[in-house]
């Protein structure tokens, strides 16, 4: 038996305390590990799946979200933490712990909506397809993965909904915007429209700053397709769109528009796409059909509770002492946190000017949370992890079940690995109330 998620406070209702939330997420009822789907159900593929982030927002939003089919696999790691823990949480049935390039497309079952949030670099295409695979660079390998199931499937997802990091607008360096416009060709190759949004998670009352590009795209002939197609891109992408009715923008100050096709196959998108261009074409905020893109950088517009790190906090006294800092170690964790202008050395003797500014140290409890990252679990004193001061006046780091909390998801959800991988998986997670609220808007039209 594996035990499924639920809960009935969605997160722009969220005036109530933090820890009654938490505690509500973690209610959970066993189910059976086939998971049984009705005619109006929503058959949900959820690809790098993690510990369920996409899967614990979605079937928060809605009981119409029926995960059928997940992947979830790490490759060089000996002991697959995530991969257990969704099983744990979620049951096996449908679950793939291998590497999805491995995976026949007819083992994977069919879905309305493919979801996942995939590593952002080495998009390119090769330019001898057949003997490469048409990828370079083993992370991007990953995109592809998601490209095949939608060019080969007998019936490929209609819907779409995908994380990534922020700079996967800007990436590489060298050819600012290339990989998100691969990315952009190829789902337009397949027919699908595109939109997409830069989210900070704390300005929409989340605990955690954490900026993401959220995509959404949907087949041509959908409802949604053809209702985007008729409607002006500015409104679309500001008023009428899946990520502007789920969460509310406004155009930003002095922005700028830019509209445009991208042109060529996808080699030569990979060749040529923005070439010694200086900046990205791409905004904060767009939508694409048939290659043709517009896109503006736009605001939050939100005015509710925000949510704070003090709030998400356990009690001192449950508190396990390995995560209190010793007083002698202090004074490396200021170094680290504090502002520094100093001469270094590289290993074969270069001397160079090294500065950075100063972090806040301790962290503030009055704010939402700073990025939680991968390396965020251990002792060891770190420039980027959590330290708060606690009412004793002692320092310490986050446990597992707060980081859990800033991602917000049901306390405890990661037990069984070590604190080590907790924070690790965290720390690759998203937070499952922008997910919720995209999935509440996505469900009325499908």
């Amino acid at each position: 038996m594996g035990q499924r998620t639920s809960a009935k406070i969605l997160p722009q209702q969220l005036c109530e305390p933090i820890a009654k939330y938490c505690a509500d997420i973690a209610q959970c009822n066993l189910f059976n590990d086939a998971v049984q789907t009705k005619s109006n159900d929503i058959r949900v593929i959820e690809l790098f799946a993690g510990v369920g982030g996409f899967r614990i927002g979605l079937e928060r939003a809605s009981e119409r979200y029926k995960t059928v089919w997940n992947s979830q696999w790490e490759p060089s790691t000996k002991t697959q933490d995530a991969s257990i823990i969704y099983q744990k949480r979620f049951g096996v049935e449908g679950h793939s712990n291998v590497d999805i390039a491995t995976v026949p497309i007819d083992e994977i079952k069919t879905g309305h909506l493919l979801v996942g949030g995939f590593p952002c670099q080495d998009y390119s295409v090769a330019a001898t397809l057949k003997r490469s695979g048409g990828i370079e660079g083993k992370k991007g390998v990953l995109w592809w993965q998601i490209h095949r199931i939608l060019r080969d499937s007998k019936k490929p997802p209609k819907y779409l909904f995908l994380e990534n990091v922020d700079r996967l607008l800007k990436s590489p360096v060298k050819q600012r915007g290339r990989d998100f416009a691969i990315i952009l060709a190829s789902l337009s190759d397949l027919g699908y429209s595109v939109e997409w949004r830069v989210i900070n998670a704390a300005d929409y009352g989340m605990p955690q700053r954490r900026r993401r590009t959220y995509i959404v795209a949907y087949k041509d002939g959908t409802k949604l397709a053809k209702t985007s197609i008729k409607s002006e891109a500015d409104k679309w992408i500001l008023n009428d769109g899946i990520l502007a009715q789920a969460l509310k923008c406004k155009l930003s100050e002095n922005a700028k528009k830019n509209e445009f096709k991208i042109e060529g196959d996808l080699i030569k998108v990979t060749e040529e796409f923005n070439k010694d261009q200086k900046n990205s074409p791409f905004f904060t905020a767009g939508f694409m059909s048939n290659r043709n893109v517009c896109t503006f950088d736009v605001d939050a517009d939100y005015a509710g509770k925000k949510l704070t790190l003090g709030e998400l906090l356990i009690d001192e006294k449950d508190v396990p002492e390995e995560f209190f800092i010793d007083e002698k170690e202090l004074p490396k964790w200021e170094y680290l946190k504090g502002g520094k202008s100093e001469k270094r050395k590289t290993a074969e003797g270069f001397e160079y000017n090294y500065s950075e500014g100063p972090m806040a140290f301790p962290d503030y409890l009055d704010k939402p949370s700073r990025t939680i990252i991968t390396g965020e679990g251990g002792k060891g004193p770190s420039r980027f992890k959590h330290v708060i001061k606690t009412k004793s006046g002692r320092y310490r780091r986050l446990t597992p079940i707060e980081l859990e909390r800033l991602n917000m998801f049901p306390d405890n959800h990661t037990e069984g690995a070590s604190n080590l991988r907790r924070a690790f998986l965290m720390g690759n997670a998203l937070v499952t109330g922008i997910v919720e609220n995209v999935g509440r808007i996505l469900e009325k039209w499908i």
